[in-house]
């Protein structure tokens, strides 16, 4: 959905022991490659945002293009029901930053 935090995918699950046959994984997570470290939380962010503008942008063009009848009722559908989506988790991580902030805010120096 939103690929701006995509060093989630690029960890790699690795067995504790070295006992490969045993199975078990203990969450010991490495990443497979450096690409990504050097993006800081707002740069993630930021780009998370980009992306969910264009696709609300996006689902505007197509809605547009059935006005004048060179698009479908699916593809508009699809566009609206994806950006629809995307609001929808842009606003959930809007309300955990802002829950976030509150409760740093309210702790005792």
């Amino acid at each position: 959905m939103i690929s701006g935090i995509g060093s989630i995918g690029a960890l790699q699950l690795k067995p504790e022991g070295a006992d490969p046959a045993a199975g078990v994984f203990q969450g010991i997570v490495s990443p497979t490659s450096t690409e990504n470290v050097g993006t800081s939380f707002a740069e993630a962010l930021g780009q998370a945002a980009t992306k969910t503008v264009n696709t609300l942008q996006g689902a505007e063009q197509v809605s547009i293009q059935a006005l004048r009848g060179d698009a479908d009722t699916r593809q508009v559908v699809d566009a609206v029901m994806n950006a629809q989506q995307a609001l929808q988790t842009a606003v959930a991580i809007r309300d955990k930053v802002v829950s976030a902030y509150l409760e740093v805010s309210r702790m005792s120096i």
